[in-house]
């Protein structure tokens, strides 16, 4: 029996519509079922019986997965809850483009009907860690320094392992995992990299000089990161969700987390599938007639 906890995106109703669908669906299993007090909360009452409310941070000592609905923020939001847990966690994307997030929810309860025969793989993901104000703070696809309060370029000064690698005068810097390389460093010009490799990216935004690439360095190296700003400060977030504020100055180091997150992933499918459908990447008219 599998113990099943449903987190969602509160800010979507049709992630709540999702949920509520999910729920009804697992009734047919053997299983007991939680979720976030918040979303118990917004389902019907005549299947609310059905569930119990667990806060995020308890779903480790009852469930054996988590089923998140909404978009890949939505699972990053998650992830960083779970980091310590070893919960896999199964995203149905209700958002867009859905790289985390692969589940249809066209598909949801053949996906579920999947999940609950074990017929899936679990992949680990990096996350990335730094420490400000004595408060550890992760990462799963990315973290960002960029300007603050102003439209003039910051400059960010790097050392790899304490050996110097250049100052990066531009509009902010993306250190990403490999999982977030299909992100925010991508719109920048940064690389695609599998996300079972061992590496790091430094990916520049608009640098003000062309030859300023994105640099791949082992994840086993610590990234330290030195601010200047012309205002003094900068901005510094994590996954586009956890935001801080760095002065001038201040010297960060980002490295290689000891957690992993466990994502729960289609057993028929590889992630170059994944690029091939998301971004048509390398994709041939022949894709199409061969599916």
């Amino acid at each position: 029996m599998k113990n099943i906890a449903l987190y969602d995106n509160s800010n979507k109703p049709e992630a709540v519509q999702y949920a509520q669908q999910a729920l009804r669906y697992l009734r047919n299993y053997d299983t007991e079922i939680f979720a976030k007090p918040d979303l118990v909360e917004k389902f019907p009452e005549d299947i609310r019986k059905y569930v119990k409310a667990v806060p995020v941070e308890d779903f480790e000592k009852f469930a054996d997965v988590v089923i998140s609905f909404g978009g890949d923020g939505t699972i990053l939001s998650c992830a960083r809850l779970l980091l310590k847990s070893n919960i896999p966690i199964m995203g149905v994307n209700v958002g867009k483009l859905g790289f985390l997030a692969e589940f249809a929810v066209n598909e949801l309860d053949k996906n579920i009907d999947e999940l609950m025969k074990g017929n899936y793989r679990i992949v680990d993901r990096a996350a990335f860690e730094t420490v400000i104000d004595g408060e550890t703070i992760y990462a799963l696809n990315d973290f960002v320094i960029e300007k603050r309060g102003s439209s003039r370029m910051i400059t960010l000064r790097a050392y790899s392992n304490e050996h110097y690698i250049g100052d990066y005068r531009a509009d902010g810097l993306i250190i990403t995992t490999p999982t977030g390389t299909t992100a925010y460093s991508l719109s920048c010009g940064g690389p695609i990299i599998a996300p079972s490799t061992p590496v790091m990216c430094i990916t520049p935004i608009s640098p003000h000089s062309l030859t300023l690439r994105p640099l791949v360095i082992p994840d086993v190296n610590e990234l330290k990161l030195i601010v200047f700003s012309p205002t003094g400060e900068a901005n510094f977030v994590a996954d586009g969700q956890h935001e801080r504020v760095l002065s001038n100055y201040e010297s960060i180091i980002i490295k290689k987390s000891e957690s992993n997150i466990k994502l729960i992933k289609p057993i028929n499918s590889s992630y170059y599938d994944l690029l091939r459908n998301k971004l048509l990447w390398a994709a041939t008219p022949f894709d199409s007639a061969n599916k």
